[in-house]
């Protein structure tokens, strides 16, 4: 019979101070002790110390223990050995095999294969060290195996001495020692079972488990933290999945997010966005479900909402930059490209592209719009207030009276959106100039109708507060659900546009749709997608699974993992480098960038607890 002993947290833990209570949250309420088992809290646990070890490894020879389905600690203990030591004791050693080898000779034995390999080795070793090729450790490995039960621990148990047998380990119960062997895989580091094994250090590298294909790191010689972004953790090795977007070696920092509803798109841009503000990055955001309002209230953004009472945004405005010393300048061809945008707000306004005639009759009326307003082709000007839409469409009507038909017309198909329905948003100059680190523009108090002007005006508006030249430092534009904008041919031409440029003015743009079909259907939208160094897709529809293929050349197990992917789940792609993560966010993170309707209605009984979030 197991004589079991039980341990129980002392009350003076259950104070009120800080550092205790912190402390509970790690530590179990008890701990039963057995000969190779332990009951920690609800859970049972069995540890393994490994003392056989293959003759000959790979890289990544120990990933599959990483990978094992159910809950496995893996802990490595290393101690150097200095080289006075190591050199002593390989003399020994030799010594013994040699001494081996000429005793079964004299007596006429067989040469025994494993004291040949053995002699080998250590002479290859030998040489290796006395050359200054490698250095010598110690190497502890142990694991410990988690269930719910101590029924389940018994399979468990066997399944993962099966997995060590297949990698040629030799793993050995810690009995009588099973505390000593879960106290040795926690994240303390410390080794009470000191079983260890002498490695060098080829060995020891290829023994280290976390080298499954994840992103490289932007210096692989670096000790420092890594830089970037956490995205989650990788589904094949558990390792953590870092990646910076403003890395120089990039070629732009400009990244698409493609995934079906309800795949945790939104989620990954708001976690993204969210943990790029830790990082002193500015963030502007086109949120045309009003989803990001918890998230900048929380982080002290600015908040712009669209079709409110009293909010314009004049697309007339110029792009005028006021410089440190108080003086406002505009650049050169300022008006010129006000121009040209103009023609573009006004195709997406019309929902179509004018004719050649409209187009004509579109282009006096803007330059006489402009003229009306005292703003001419001299810069001295530019900074006079900015006319109106409904000045041109009075003046585009007043045209149409006096013959041109094409005038009238374009004027009668402004009337909705200058004393209609639909002027809320045109009804007057711009009545809100936002600053701060984030700013939100929602969109979903607009009419659909108004939706795709109401994204276009803002990127326009967000533009011109990236491209100030007198403000350096490195920003993002999210443009959530693209889809709105893509859908007309003069929007999604000015997000190619800004797609092209960003890079220019320190700036990346993050494009996220759930009409995966829809965007890789057109030109315009493949090179949007052709322009973002980061490529994130998430689980995609049976349907546009195909386009998806073939547009990122998927393999087949990629093609199987984004039609079964959980949500959270993606494939984070930049250049040639792709890996499959899970998205993880913190208790706190999750309160404020999930849009799950459960937990809004719950939100007012909500408590913060500690650990992290999968997002599934």
């Amino acid at each position: 019979m197991t004589s079991q002993t039980r341990t129980r947290r002392s009350q003076r833990h259950r104070t009120n101070g800080l550092a205790p209570q912190r402390a509970a949250a790690f530590t179990p309420d008890a701990v039963a002790v057995g000969a190779r088992s332990l009951e920690v809290g609800g859970e049972w646990v069995a540890s393994f110390a490994v003392t056989g070890f293959p003759r000959e490894v790979h890289p990544g020879w120990l990933a599959p223990l990483l990978t094992y389905p159910g809950r496995l600690d893996v802990s490595v203990h290393v101690e150097p050995i200095d080289p006075a030591t190591a050199a002593g004791r390989l003399k020994k050693q030799l010594a013994k095999l040699e001494s081996s080898r000429r005793h079964g000779a004299e007596h006429g034995r067989l040469l025994d294969p494993q004291v040949e390999a053995a002699t080998e080795d250590a002479y290859d070793l030998s040489a290796r060290i006395a050359r200054g090729e490698g250095k010598l450790y110690r190497v502890g490995l142990y694991l410990t195996i988690h269930t719910a039960t101590e029924h389940a621990l018994a399979d468990e148990v066997a399944a993962l001495r099966s997995l060590c047998a297949s990698l040629l380990l030799d793993a050995k119960h810690t009995t009588y020692r099973s505390l000593q062997g879960w106290v040795s895989t926690l994240p303390m580091g410390l080794d009470l079972i000191g079983m260890k094994r002498t490695f060098d250090t080829t060995a020891l590298s290829a023994a280290f488990p976390f080298t499954s294909p994840d992103l490289p790191a932007p210096d692989p010689a670096s000790v420092a933290a890594p830089s970037g972004v956490l995205y989650g953790f990788n589904v094949g090795s558990q390792a953590l999945v870092h990646w910076d977007r403003f890395d120089e070696r990039m070629h732009n920092h400009n990244a698409v997010i493609l995934g079906r509803s309800g795949a945790g798109k939104s989620y990954l841009v708001k976690l993204e966005l969210l943990r790029s503000l830790y990082r002193g990055i500015e963030v502007a955001v086109v949120d045309p479900e009003n989803e990001y309002a918890r998230l900048a209230a929380a982080v002290g953004g600015t908040y712009v909402h669209l079709g409110a009472p009293g909010v314009q945004l004049n697309p007339f405005d110029l792009p005028i930059h006021t410089r440190p010393d108080g003086r406002r300048t505009a650049p050169k061809d300022a008006l010129l490209r006000r121009t040209l945008f103009l023609h573009t707000v006004l195709a997406v306004l019309l929902g179509d592209e004018p004719d050649a005639t409209q187009r004509t009759a579109l282009d006096r009326g803007i330059a006489a719009t402009y003229q009306r307003a005292g703003i001419t082709a001299d810069a001295r000007t530019w900074t006079r207030p900015a006319p109106t839409l409904r000045m041109l469409r009075d003046h585009l009507a007043d045209a149409g009276k006096t013959g041109d038909s094409a005038a009238g017309e374009l004027a009668a198909r402004l009337h909705p959106f200058v004393d209609g329905a639909f002027k809320l948003l045109f009804d007057g100059p711009t009545t809100t100039h936002p600053d701060g680190h984030l700013i939100v523009f929602s969109l979903r108090d607009l009419p659909d109708e108004l939706k795709p002007i109401g994204t276009l005006l803002t990127l326009d508006t967000v533009w011109r507060r990236v491209s100030h030249p007198a403000i350096r430092r490195p920003r993002l534009v999210v443009v959530d659900e693209a889809w709105l904008l893509m859908h007309d041919r003069a929007g999604a031409e000015f997000l190619f546009r800004m797609a092209k440029a960003s890079r220019k003015h320190w700036a990346g743009l993050t494009v996220a749709t759930q009409d995966t079909a829809d965007v890789l259907g057109s030109d315009l939208g493949k090179a949007v997608v052709a322009n973002a160094a980061t490529q994130v897709l998430l689980r995609q529809a049976p349907q546009a699974i195909e386009e998806v293929v073939r547009t990122f050349d998927l393999s087949a197990g990629e093609r199987q993992f984004l039609l079964s992917a959980d949500r959270g789940q993606g494939l984070l792609s930049a250049g040639t480098q792709r890996v499959a993560f899970q998205s993880l966010a913190s208790p706190t993170e999750h309160a404020l960038v999930t849009s799950s309707p459960e937990f809004l209605a719950s939100l007012e009984d909500y408590e913060t607890d500690s650990g992290w979030v999968d997002v599934r």
